[in-house]
């Protein structure tokens, strides 16, 4: 084969792909409108009473704009990705900066900066529409504008930090290690990992938001015992200042070691007893339980491997270069240039990764529902988040076999009321 034909052909790859993945998103979108027209006007028999037809509006409402803005968003991606791969910009950037007479690691590491940069300036306008439009036309957001910019001035220094510090890192081994630098850097990565889960809970999180151990004092105590039934060694319990920027509610275990605790958003304690905050704790703790959280390290171990390896077996290929305007090999360039290829590749396997997580969520249902003494305090929990939050009620099986990491709350509420009723027989047949 020609160099010509291979050029073709890997170009051609890899516009099919782009293509292919803007398709498939254009598709699950319509199927999910067309579903809330159909069904979406209907409230389901789990919400009767608690769901009514103006809040139901809401939903659809809610449901629509968030679908067709995140829609929107990655189309721009996938036709702004290959534009930028093959407009001969990216051979200008890295001759431009080659031209400053920089190490290979300061100016490797400064030309994909560039790149996420400019990234990054072309998701503020969707940031901005999804916050201050969306966001704020259904009365969750909360943020003012100079809380809104201070987060972006400080996400985006972080981001430089972080993100420079492990491409120094990859550099310098493909400089000192080309053969092996591909398991240095996977070795070296987990390691980075490990610190930033560390050190983000008090270091990172603060940055944003304030964080103060929870005032009450007889909810401490039932979370700290709940916690300690199930094998799990409390650091803190902090309560989050969520509402300054949204009236979403969450809470979620973060940090490792002496910095492992729990965090409730502010807004949860607002909206939820004593019984649905500990029956939302008990299914995060279930994550913990059942391995889940060393299941996904171990798998995105595996995959982060195999990537690197596949990275150091490409950047070998002087066809990749080619392909993209270059005339030599420009290590920096391949790598950005293979993050820009497996973004499509990664949106096809992202269903593999959400029917794991789905997995994962029913069982943490299941421990919930058994620490808790049955599902009720969970079912509970559920509605109440589902119409806060405006959950869609009515997605289509498609949509949310490909892109949901936890089943759909109907789903979610039935099989946990199915649970109960089997329990309920078992006991009255003992």
């Amino acid at each position: 084969m020609d160099t010509g034909a291979e050029l073709n052909y890997l170009l051609v790859l890899f516009l099919v792909l782009y293509i292919l993945a803007a398709s498939v998103r254009l598709g699950l979108h319509a199927l999910n409108v067309s579903r809330l027209r159909c069904e979406g006007h209907e409230v389901p028999r789990e919400f009767t009473g608690d769901i009514d037809a103006d809040k139901l509006e809401n939903i659809r409402g809610y449901a629509v704009a968030t679908g067709r803005l995140g829609t929107i968003r990655h189309l721009f991606y996938d036709l702004f990705l290959p534009a930028l791969a093959i407009s001969g910009l990216l051979p200008w950037l890295d001759g431009a900066i080659s031209s400053w007479g920089l190490s290979f690691i300061l100016s490797g590491t400064l030309f994909i900066l560039a790149c996420y940069l400019l990234l990054g300036i072309f998701e503020i306008p969707f940031d901005l529409f999804q916050t201050f439009g969306v966001e704020k036309r259904f009365s969750f957001s909360t943020i003012s504008w100079s809380t809104w910019a201070a987060d972006l001035v400080k996400s985006v220094l972080i981001s430089a930090l972080v993100l420079g510090a492990l491409l120094a890192a990859f550099l310098g081994l493909i400089r000192s290690y080309p053969d092996t630098w591909w398991l240095w850097s996977w070795l070296f990565l987990i390691a980075f990992q490990a610190l930033v889960s560390w050190l983000y809970p008090v270091v990172i999180a603060p940055l944003f938001n304030r964080f103060e151990p929870v005032e009450d004092r007889e909810l401490a105590r039932d979370i700290s015992s709940m916690a300690e039934r199930a094998g799990f060694r409390v650091r803190g319990i902090y309560t989050m200042d969520a509402m300054k920027r949204s009236r979403h509610s969450n809470a979620y275990f973060t940090g490792i070691g002496k910095t492992k605790r729990i965090v409730l958003f502010d807004t949860l304690l607002n909206d939820h007893g004593r019984e649905e905050i500990l029956a939302i704790l008990a299914h995060e703790l279930g994550h913990w339980k059942k391995g889940h959280v060393v299941k996904q390290m171990i798998l995105s171990s595996i995959l982060s491997l195999l990537a690197l390896y596949g990275a150091h077996l490409a950047l070998q290929q002087d066809i990749l270069y080619r392909t993209f305007g270059f005339d030599t090999r420009a290590i920096p360039a391949g790598l950005f240039i293979l993050a820009v290829f497996l973004r499509p590749v990664a949106f096809f396997l992202s269903p593999v990764g959400a029917m794991i997580s789905r997995h994962f969520e029913r069982q943490s249902d299941d421990f919930s529902s058994s620490m808790m003494g049955g599902p009720g305090p969970l079912i509970a929990a559920l509605k109440r988040l589902a119409s806060r939050n405006l959950a869609n009620l009515h997605p289509h099986p498609a949509y949310a076999w490909f892109s949901y990491s936890h089943p759909p709350v109907i789903e979610r509420i039935r099989r946990l009321e199915n649970r109960e009723e089997v329990h309920e027989r078992s006991s009255a047949q003992q």
